[in-house]
């Protein structure tokens, strides 16, 4: 008689990580199967909204900035005004087609992925209305690019407050989900830099809100992932512009320098203030200033208890340690490396001169792209109170170790509003967090393709780390859609989900990424 071979329960020879104990929590949707949509294009077009429906139209949006999920849209709709937008939705209400706004593309979990129905590409209302001198505030189109928005800005000498670091998202893109920046330890995210909104529902009803005007539809606006209506046009905080002058500290201890950037982060040492990482090994603390006079402040009384170093001293401290371990000896040359391609790329002479950054809003969206972007882009998140912030992030760098050769992290606080308005309650916010909130980005450096099991199995042990501290997220949507239960409740998404239906009676905005 034949012997059957035995193997490890659940073990594959031929793919040992692939689909053994995943938990495939959320997949690609299932594409819409189009029904009645000849007839909602007929009324669309009757409407006098163009839809585009050419495979190389479509076929434009196939993806986003992740680079994991893909789908095809029926057709494309090129945002032109709220009005538009107010007719395109009223038509997919009645027609029960699905509509999927789109802003810069910057989702990595297919948020801004049509599988099928209409795609609302927004970079079509991209103007600034007007800018108010006096009261200080900008109005633009939600569609503009926020280093278009601070090209109009600096013609007049303004810059705006707070906005991502990668400048190629939008202004609506990144109110509906935060907007982290370099300065939000000081002066909150994006979403707290709007003044008013104007929003078209999901029904197709154009609303101006604000915090004092549809308050509770303004609250869901700026952080409600897309759900409740589309941002068509928004007002702003601006400020006068200054160039800034940075100064870098290296660490070879998260634990310490995140416990740096929490000590001027809560003495108001500096204007802005951040943690980039090369892996655990060499951990920057970028510092920067708009003023000689806050820069003199913070040398005479925080630098020196600063416990990171400068380039050179972080170089000598590190040779020993790599020359007692030559097994080690590969990642101190990747460092190495990676410093002398990245760092001129910060000190660029059209953009840095005097010592003093011109323009970061180029400098740092060109790094972003030139460095970390790639085919594929994958960057859970965890978004904390400052007591739990240094436990999550020690615990995301061990699964980055695990799982990939090289990683960064982004570790930035954001500043909570003193008047104690409360933030969305599924944002990004997390609702124990007082004075700031604190938020790491694990992202892997993909030097080469890796399985979307393998991706995936990464993002779970993220997550679960989420959920385990009692934490939230800056990214709810796509494949991380099965979390939102475990991390948040079902009482409060169920609260939540009711609203959207009152809001949303077809299910057709945004669909599929958060309910």
């Amino acid at each position: 008689m034949d012997t059957v071979p035995s193997f490890t329960p659940g073990h594959c020879p031929v793919g040992p990580d692939s689909l053994t104990q995943i938990k495939r929590l959320q997949t690609n949707p299932a594409r819409w199967n189009g029904a009645n949509w000849n007839d909602f294009a007929a009324a669309l077009r009757a409407a006098g909204v163009e839809l585009l429906e050419s495979l190389a139209a479509c076929g434009a949006f196939a993806t986003d900035a992740g680079g994991t999920a893909y789908g095809m849209p029926h057709g494309v709709v090129i945002a032109k005004s709220a009005q538009q937008i107010s007719a395109l939705l009223k038509t997919a209400q009645q027609h029960c087609v699905p509509v999927t706004v789109r802003g810069g593309g910057l989702t990595t979990e297919g948020e801004s992925v049509a599988f099928g129905g209409v795609l609302l590409d927004m970079t079509g209302m991209s103007r600034v209305k007007s800018i108010d001198k006096n009261a200080m505030t900008v109005r633009t189109e939600c569609g503009i690019f926020w280093h278009s928005l601070a090209e109009e800005l600096r013609r007049d000498g303004f810059d705006y407050l707070s906005a991502p670091l990668n400048l190629t998202s939008t202004v609506g893109g990144s109110l509906n989900v935060g907007g982290i920046d370099v300065n939000s330890p000081r002066l909150g995210c994006s979403a707290d830099q709007a003044v008013a909104l104007q929003v078209v529902t999901p029904t197709g009803e154009i609303v101006e809100c604000s915090e004092t005007e549809n308050a509770a539809l303004f609250q869901r606006a700026i952080l409600g992932y897309g759900q409740f209506c589309v941002i068509a046009e928004a007002t702003l905080k601006i400020r006068r512009y200054t160039p800034i002058r940075m100064h870098y500290f290296y660490y070879s201890s998260l634990r310490t320098a995140v416990e740096d950037l929490q000590l001027l982060d809560r003495n108001d040492a500096s204007d802005y203030s951040g943690i980039l990482t090369i892996m655990d090994s060499a951990v920057n603390l970028l510092v920067a200033f708009d003023s000689v006079e806050r820069e003199t402040a913070f040398n005479a009384k925080w630098r020196a208890q600063l416990r990171g170093h400068g380039e050179l001293g972080f170089a000598l401290r590190a040779l020993p340690r790599y020359a007692l371990r030559p097994w080690k000896l590969p990642e101190a040359l990747y460092l190495w490396r990676r410093k002398q391609q990245l760092f001129p790329e910060f000190r660029r002479p059209e953009y840095v001169r005097d010592g003093l950054m011109q323009d970061r809003t180029v400098v740092f969206s060109r790094a972003v792209w030139k460095y970390w972007g790639s085919r594929q882009m994958v960057i859970p998140d965890i978004a904390t109170s400052v007591e739990k912030f240094v436990n999550a992030v020690e615990r995301g760098n061990a699964v980055c170790r695990k799982y990939f050769p090289h990683y960064t992290l982004y570790c930035v606080g954001i500043k909570l509003r003193d008047d104690h308005q409360p933030h969305y309650e599924m944002s990004c916010i997390p609702p124990d967090a007082t004075g700031w909130a604190y938020g790491c980005e694990f992202e892997p450096m993909m030097d080469r393709v890796y399985s979307r099991d393998h991706l995936q199995s990464f993002k779970n042990e993220i997550y679960d780390i989420g959920v385990d501290i009692g934490a939230s997220y800056y990214r709810f949507g796509g494949m991380m859609k099965g979390y939102i239960r475990r991390a948040l409740g079902d009482a409060v998404v169920d609260r939540h989900l009711a609203m959207k239906r009152k809001a949303d009676p077809n299910m057709i905005l945004n669909r599929d990424v958060i309910f």
